[in-house]
């Protein structure tokens, strides 16, 4: 199989995550935080050494404001519900995943807030002056994500940042997409609000994440229950990590993202973008020569993950996809990819989506060949 899906999960995740994740329910198998025994010291220090080295990473300046999740989606949830409250506007983008979307417009469905969308142009690119001239004295929260996951197309994020601050306004960011392979740095940012997911660029298991949430930002949990401290009480602790993290931790998830976060560093952000970045560009030129074939890529160099969004002309994406998948054993991702918004602003929402092929540091030279080959065929058989 040739597996071209990675903006949805990486795949194959490093052997040295799947063995590390193995050891964790082998080696450890308590609960961290909930007992005084050594087997659960260990479980606990381990979650502390990966809160550090995750903190690290995502340049956080306090690794105990870094709680974590099952993903983004959970994420962006707790921040939303969390910080937003009645009479609140808040700023958007219109390139956002529905993990934010669908929980900011119910917020705006129960009339808690009201929300501007700063549209994207048809290449998935947000503009500055945009974001500036939709601020109110009510805006309480600026969102935009990263990077899309449709286009690849990388927002101003560190000039959005400059904004948000000099207006005080906390700045809301997904880095779903380019954690693992863009730097990233919440300090350096003026990022108030940060959710990541670990199963995507930074090679980790599925059904972890994490939130960021600066000093400056208070926010009301979205589950409560036991954390291991002030058992005593029924409120939630105020401090962090503890308020915002209730039940029982993912222990072998978090292991595996620590793991996997040495696997990323051991590489080099760079490197492991400039492997990918090579093959997309090669599948752009290739693609892009073959008649009946549309992308949605700028006609200039803007800065961009190795993500590429198509569609071939007299085959919905869907029949594209699953003709790759049973004559050629190609996986590519086909529809709105949870983006519908992203599908808007690139004029694809009618068309019911587009193919979406997404590059990672296992493929290949010669997996891109055989890929440009199969759609040519495919492309042909439309004439």
């Amino acid at each position: 199989m040739i597996f071209l899906d990675n903006a949805a999960g990486s795949y194959p995740k490093p052997q040295q995550v799947v063995q590390a994740m193995g050891r964790a329910l082998e080696d450890y198998g308590a609960n961290p935080g909930r007992g005084g025994y050594e087997l659960s010291l260990r479980a606990s220090r381990a979650v502390y050494q990966a809160r550090e080295k995750a903190a690290e990473f995502f340049g956080c300046p306090n690794p105990e404001r870094l709680i974590f999740t099952s993903g983004a989606t959970e994420s962006l949830n707790i921040a939303l519900f969390g910080y937003l409250k009645k009479g609140d506007h808040v700023i958007y983008s219109g390139m956002e995943h529905n993990a934010l979307w669908r929980p900011l417009m119910r917020l705006v469905e129960l009339g808690t807030i009201t929300a501007t969308c700063v549209k994207a142009d048809r290449y998935g690119y947000v503009h500055i002056s945009d974001f500036q001239a939709a601020i109110r004295p009510q805006t309480a929260l600026i969102c935009c994500l990263h990077a899309s996951n449709v286009t690849g197309c990388v927002q101003p994020l560190g000039q959005l940042g400059i904004i948000a601050a000099s207006h005080k306004i906390p700045l809301l960011t997904d880095v779903a997409q380019s954690a693992g392979l863009l730097p990233i740095s919440v300090a350096d940012g003026h990022i108030a609000l940060l959710a990541f997911a670990g199963h995507k660029g930074l090679y980790g298991p599925s059904g972890i994440g994490g939130l960021y949430v600066d000093e400056k930002i208070e926010l009301q949990p979205l589950i409560y229950g036991g954390t291991g401290s002030n058992s005593d009480q029924w409120q939630q602790p105020d401090y962090y990590p503890d308020r915002l993290e209730s039940g029982t931790a993912n222990f072998a998830g978090i292991i595996g993202l620590s793991t996997a976060l040495d696997f990323v560093n051991e590489c080099g952000i760079d490197s492991l973008f400039a492997r990918a970045d090579s093959l997309c560009n090669r599948f752009i030129e290739g693609a892009g020569n073959i008649k009946g074939i549309t992308l949605y890529l700028p006609r200039w160099q803007c800065r961009r993950l190795p993500v590429v969004s198509l569609n071939i002309k007299g085959l919905d994406s869907a029949e594209a996809a699953a003709a790759l998948d049973e004559e050629y054993g190609i996986a590519v991702r086909s529809g709105l990819h949870c983006s519908p918004l992203a599908h808007k602003s690139i004029g694809t929402e009618s068309l019911g989506g587009a193919l979406r092929f997404s590059f990672g540091c296992f493929n290949t030279e010669n997996q891109v060949e055989r890929v440009l080959l199969s759609l040519r065929s495919l492309a042909d058989a439309q004439k």
